[in-house]
């Protein structure tokens, strides 16, 4: 049966995969990280601190919406994606038949630097967050959640406001593969 995606989306370092891998688990659906879908050459520009342009992201936003469509089709996903310019949120939703959800992680550049420096083993560098939020183009749309709570406590807005049901996968279900169709990580 079609369910609505959910995408969780904000700068580097607001919690999006955290959140995502909560929501995802509360109400019983796979969870997918975006930037494992970045090609090669777009990792190792970030890597580099090379901000990327949107001919860099183009490939991946259309690898991203086709996997909604699919991922629609088998009774929904969360996604962990910046989307941070409202023309990225718009060919991710060309993807789907059904509106997306969208949870928006928000907060104190601050704050955000800060989880940043302290990340280990990501590509992903504090000194790239100027960049990101230059770009951040804040929805007028969806759920928009701050930073200052918990992982938890943003989940538990996110069902209450969305009004998901939860039905949590029982640990022995295992998650469909995630498919990727341009590029994978290094390493």
């Amino acid at each position: 049966m079609k369910q609505p995606n959910i995408i969780v989306m904000g700068v580097s370092g607001c919690g999006k995969t955290t959140v995502g891998q909560l929501l995802a688990q509360r109400i019983g659906r796979p969870f997918y990280d975006g930037d494992d879908f970045h090609p090669a050459a777009n990792v190792a520009k970030m890597a580099q601190g090379i901000p990327l342009t949107d001919e860099d992201r183009a490939g991946w936003l259309a690898t991203l919406a086709a996997h909604l469509g699919q991922w629609e089709q088998a009774s929904g996903a969360v996604l962990a994606c910046s989307a941070l310019r409202e023309s990225y949120r718009q060919t991710l939703q060309a993807g789907a038949q059904l509106p997306l959800q969208w949870v928006f992680l928000d907060g104190d550049p601050a704050v955000l630097r800060a989880r940043l420096t302290d990340r280990q083993g990501h590509y992903m560098k504090a000194a790239m967050l100027d960049s990101q939020l230059a770009t951040l183009e804040r929805p007028a749309y969806g759920l928009r959640l701050s930073i200052e709570d918990t992982p938890e406590q943003l989940v538990a807005q996110a069902i209450t406001q969305l009004q998901l049901p939860e039905k949590p996968l029982p640990a022995t279900t295992p998650v469909p593969p995630l498919t990727k169709t341009s590029g994978s990580l290094p390493g």
